[in-house]
């Protein structure tokens, strides 16, 4: 028995009590010299080991040379970091584990392993299932559980409020008694089999604007656009819902049954991020300096939103949302209120897709109405996008944005340089036709950037050749792993090239291939699946990698803006290995696994050669 071995830590922590004893009875210590060998490749091992002192290297069987390891070694163990499970599993190691300093490892015999896989299911999946299930059992049983159970929280869980509800003919009088009685600051009227929205505001302004009689039907000021959501979707997707909508509250249908009303303020309540006092301020802005101020808050927010343990893809979410609101004021408070019917800014890329957090490069550009004149629009843009250099939104070092005049183009211009770009495949054609397909509308007149994309759409249909090329870019960079399926480098890894882009590209692809509208890879791979064009568990897979590799990239990100004197990051998708702990290393691993046989689907989807 062990009074030194830790059972916080994961996969330990799945054991009950009486199993976490018959672990602890069965342990021993084993003791390696500098040097030693641990578990020979090729042999059956005894069975897990747990680091408890020293450091061990994985090794395609070179020798050690220096205190660090040979330059083959592709992982280092250390500090209750455990390995050999694989290798059990297997029934023999396919590498050399090696003591690179004096070692000393708890040892989990083989047979009580098997006995504890046996008797605990959980215990089991973390040795044995998908990415998937082990992103699932970290993210339940891991670090930062209370924040996980509010992100897994539904609307329903008590958030509903009961609306105050008045029928067709009811006056606006007695509309503005009963809120006042039952101390409410909206009403849904009901005409029909519909519900609208009215507020205070409307109230007011139906009164003293619009000098309408008192006695006035209140369903006539009603908004029957309702902003509606399921009682079963995610708490957190209402405050992303609230943010991108600019509203306070939103109604909760399914179907055509009405549930209730959640409130801004019910949210906030259980989520304390300061999301909506910088929304707030972006709305408030008055001039550029008080934008720049309120945007100037978001890397806190970032960084409040991690480490609390907020799910990446609901930071990116709401991050987008957030983001999406200061371009847009931006543009209300630069581009003339004459001009702006005529035009449409379009941002592209990554903050197209929703799938920025840390500040990036700009990617965006501007759709003017065929044949406006407007001789200051140069200048105009030329000002936006150095504000938004000034706000903290790096220049785009391909210059993809509204100050470079390719970038900005007529309706029907625009969708003649997408179809050109199709048509050619060279490299920065189909760079630069990735850009903007994931492209969507932000501010002005959303119509001319659907023309647009729609002739583009049509152009398109059923061409085998431009898929198979277009496709073909997500195979460009090689996967960086071994052939026995391990981490290829050991100093830093660029996981864009790697794990990222392979998959939004080619995710991005099949997209494309059935006019799927959305620009975002997640709700793209949703959509796929429902069209039977992708396996739920293949859709499940690729999404748990990308926001695998979007969660170490982040935390690489913040840490190299803390220690850096600018606050910037000069290489923002390089990942250093060796700051990687075990548990990430094999998420990691296990993730460049599935983008590898993404990329063998896609060379045979598309019929791509090698």
């Amino acid at each position: 028995m062990s009074e030194s071995f830790n059972m916080d830590n994961l996969p330990f922590s799945l054991l009950s009590q009486k199993e976490q004893a018959m672990l602890n009875s069965h342990l021993d210590i084993a003791y390696f010299q500098k040097g030693e060998t641990i578990i020979t490749a090729g042999e059956v091992p005894e069975g897990v080991f747990i680091v408890l002192k020293g450091k061990v290297g994985e090794s395609d069987g070179s020798e050690l040379v220096d205190n660090d390891a040979a330059a083959s070694v592709f992982v280092h163990y250390q500090d209750e970091d455990y390995f050999g499970g694989w290798s059990v599993l297997n029934g023999k190691a396919i590498h050399n584990f090696i003591a690179v300093e004096e070692t000393i490892c708890h040892v989990l015999p083989t047979r009580t392993l098997m006995d504890l896989i046996a008797s605990n299911a959980l215990f089991a999946d973390y040795f044995q299932q998908s990415l998937t299930a082990k992103r699932e059992i970290v993210a339940q049983y891991g670090q930062n559980q209370d924040m996980a159970e509010f992100m897994l929280a539904r609307i329903e869980d008590g958030t509903i409020r009961e609306p105050l509800i008045v029928l067709e003919g009811t006056s606006i009088f007695e509309a503005t008694r009963m809120m006042r009685e039952m101390k409410a600051d909206c009403v849904l009227a009901k005409k029909g089999n519909r519900y609208g929205m009215v507020t205070g505001t409307d109230l007011l302004d139906a009164v003293i604007i619009k000098n309408m009689p008192l006695e006035s039907d209140v369903s006539e000021i009603a908004s029957y656009r309702l902003i509606t959501t399921d009682p079963q979707d995610y708490l957190f997707n209402a405050l992303i819902m609230m943010t991108q909508q600019q509203i306070e509250r939103v109604v909760v249908m399914r179907g055509t049954e009405l549930f209730g009303i959640v409130e801004l303020t019910d949210v906030l309540s259980h989520f304390s991020s300061h999301s909506h006092v910088i929304g707030l301020r972006v709305e408030r802005a008055q001039t550029l300096d008080d934008l720049r101020e309120a945007a100037q808050g978001l890397t806190d927010l970032i960084k409040a939103l991690i480490s609390t343990g907020v799910k990446t893809r609901f930071t990116m979410e709401l991050l987008a949302a957030m983001n999406g609101r200061i371009i847009s004021k931006l543009f209300d408070l630069v581009i003339p209120n004459d001009m702006r019917p005529h035009v449409c800014l379009i941002v592209m890329g990554s903050e197209g897709r929703g799938e920025q957090i840390m500040k990036t490069d700009q990617d965006n550009g501007l759709i003017f109405r065929d044949g406006l004149e407007w001789s200051e629009m140069h200048k105009v843009m030329q000002k936006f996008s150095e504000t938004l250099i000034s706000f903290g939104f790096p220049p785009c070092p391909g210059n993809i944005m509204v100050s470079n005049p390719e970038w900005v183009n007529s309706t029907n211009e625009w969708a003649a340089k997408l179809s050109r770009w199709s048509q050619k495949f060279d490299g920065e054609s189909v760079m630069k036709l990735a850009i903007a397909v994931d492209g969507k509308p932000l501010a002005g007149n959303a119509a001319m950037f659907k023309v647009a994309r729609n002739a583009f759409l049509r152009s398109i249909k059923n061409n085998d050749i431009f898929f198979s090329h277009f496709a073909k870019a997500a195979l460009n960079f090689d996967t960086p792993l071994t052939f026995f399926g391990n981490l290829k480098d050991k100093g830093m890894l660029d996981i864009k090239k790697g794990g990222i882009f392979p998959i939004v590209h080619g995710v991005r692809t099949m997209a494309l291939e059935y006019r799927i509208l959305e620009t975002n890879t997640f709700k793209r791979i949703e959509v796929l699946v429902e069209m039977e064009q992708l396996r739920k568990s293949v859709g499940e897979n690729l999404s748990e990698a990308l926001s695998l590799f979007v969660q170490i990239r982040l935390k690489h990100q913040i840490q190299r803006v803390e220690e850096s004197a600018d606050g910037v990051d000069k290489t923002p998708n390089a990942i250093d290995l060796q700051r990687l702990n075990k548990l990430e290393r094999d998420l990691l691993r296990d993730a460049l696994r599935i983008v590898k046989d993404f990329k063998k689907h896609l060379a045979s989807r598309y019929h791509i050669g090698s």
